[in-house]
């Protein structure tokens, strides 16, 4: 088993919760539902990439992990830390002026992915993205921001958590009252896909997946959060921690199943 470099390990210590989108969790899940819905022969070609890569960056090199690996690799390459969202104002939801470039990037891996001529190590780095940038997409806080830098200048609490960011909140929080495990969250998730739900998420772009993770940000994250209090803070109720679970729940069901139409489509 590979193990992340010592450098790589501390840094990660150090770099707030908040810096990776769905957490470590979340975008396992989502490289897991993705991964059921791929074709045989593509999933084949899925992990034979995979099992080329030589960074040491993740802890194994299944399509789980390696859902992990650009935000190791941006540890490395700062020059990628704007791939990882695009945030749409929320006064302005106009894509041409949002900050980021994270649906230019998805499209951009997915030409490569598709390219016959582009190298194997050519492919591996852009399946390697596409892990990991869809699931990002569908994180709503990277796709919308309220002059809060995607929620995290905004503290929030709940009970029984700590206080933390809006931002860390829809990372990790409302992820782990999923379930613990990637892999068991995933079979549930998988289990509760309807073809209806299916046949509903195939249909887009990745322009208009931004749009639709941004309208979930203004109403479920921003519309329903309540005022802060005198010491800058907003107590989150438990319907809006139940209504986040739900939203965060179908926002990785609908990421796991683009991830798999995109890798079957250049993949084929």
């Amino acid at each position: 088993m590979n193990r992340l470099p010592l450098a790589a390990a501390l840094y990660c210590l150090w770099l707030p919760c908040s810096a990776h989108a769905w957490g470590d969790e979340g975008h396992e899940i989502v490289a897991l539902i993705a991964d059921h819905y791929l074709t045989t022969d593509v999933r084949a070609r899925v992990n034979l990439l995979l099992g080329d890569d030589k960074s040491g960056l993740t802890g194994d090199r299944g399509i789980a992990a390696e859902s992990t690996w650009a935000d190791r690799y941006r540890q490395y390459h700062r020059e990628t830390g704007d791939w990882h969202y695009i945030d749409i104002e929320r006064q302005n939801p106009d894509i041409p002026s949002a900050h980021g470039r994270l649906v230019a990037k998805i499209d951009q891996f997915r030409t490569e992915l598709a390219d016959p001529s582009a190298s194997p190590q050519e492919h591996l780095v852009a399946l390697q993205f596409l892990l990991h940038l869809i699931g990002d997409l569908h994180q709503p806080l990277h796709a919308a921001d309220d002059r809060d830098h995607g929620g995290n200048d905004k503290q929030v609490i709940a009970q029984g958590e700590r206080l933390g960011s809006l931002h860390h909140y829809w990372d990790n929080v409302f992820v782990r009252r999923l379930g613990k495990e990637a892999a068991a969250v995933s079979q549930k998730l998988i289990a509760a896909i309807t073809p209806a739900e299916r046949a509903e998420a195939m249909r887009g772009t990745p322009s208009t997946w931004a749009l639709e993770s941004f309208a979930v940000a203004k109403t479920d994250v921003y519309g329903q959060l309540p005022p802060a209090d005198a010491e800058g803070v907003r107590n989150l109720d438990e319907r809006y921690v139940k209504n986040a679970t739900v939203t965060v729940r179908h926002q990785l069901q609908i990421a796991g199943l683009r991830l798999a139409q995109v890798l079957n489509e250049a993949m084929l």
